[in-house]
């Protein structure tokens, strides 16, 4: 019988299977080093592109606060001139008071009673003045307890004092100027 020899022709394909083993290899590796490098690329793409938009956030958040500081400053802005527009409101409603109570001074003041000095402060007013008796400050007191616009009399000091011949009484009195607010708030 013949013998055949089939030793070369298996070496010749492990040969073969070894090279397409290689080449197997080799395409695996390059592949898993192209997948890894790919990804990779792809992780640094998407942090890149995170960082860009933290980085806008920040930087939109710093023209927020900006605009919020802007805003405080205008909300203080605006309650000085509300404050200010009330005391002018309060100044322009107590304008005419000043008037009303120089009016009433020279109305309600008798004859013979002269006065040389007035302070007042808030609805608080003190005259001064001198009167030829003590009974020309009673009737001062009267007439001021009487008036719509002045209220609550009260003598601090009455001094009788000589002045050549004729004899004068020197006085302090201490009074309440009413306003109209008062009145309309008393009355509801």
């Amino acid at each position: 019988m013949p013998r055949i020899n089939l030793l070369p022709w298996r070496e010749a394909d492990r040969k073969k299977r070894q090279r397409d083993f290689g080449v197997a290899m080799g395409g695996g590796v390059v592949t898993a080093v192209t997948v890894v490098l790919a990804t990779i690329f792809a992780f640094s793409q998407m942090i890149s592109n995170q960082e860009d938009r933290n980085r806008r956030l920040t930087d939109e958040i710093a023209e927020l606060e900006k605009s919020i500081k802007e805003i405080d400053g205008l909300e203080a802005q605006k309650e000085r001139l509300l404050a200010r527009m009330e005391i002018i409101s309060e100044l322009q409603k107590s304008r005419p008071e000043i008037v009303h109570l120089f009016d009433e001074l020279v109305r309600q003041l008798p004859e013979g009673v002269y006065l040389t000095g007035m302070k007042q402060t808030g609805a608080s007013v003190e005259i001064r003045g001198v009167a030829q008796s003590s009974t020309r400050v009673s009737a001062l007191m009267r007439r001021i307890d009487a008036s719509e616009w002045l209220a609550d009399p009260e003598v601090d000091r009455v001094e009788t004092t000589t002045a050549g011949a004729s004899r004068q009484a020197e006085f302090i009195v201490n009074l309440k100027q009413v306003r109209k607010d008062d009145e309309m708030e008393g009355a509801q």
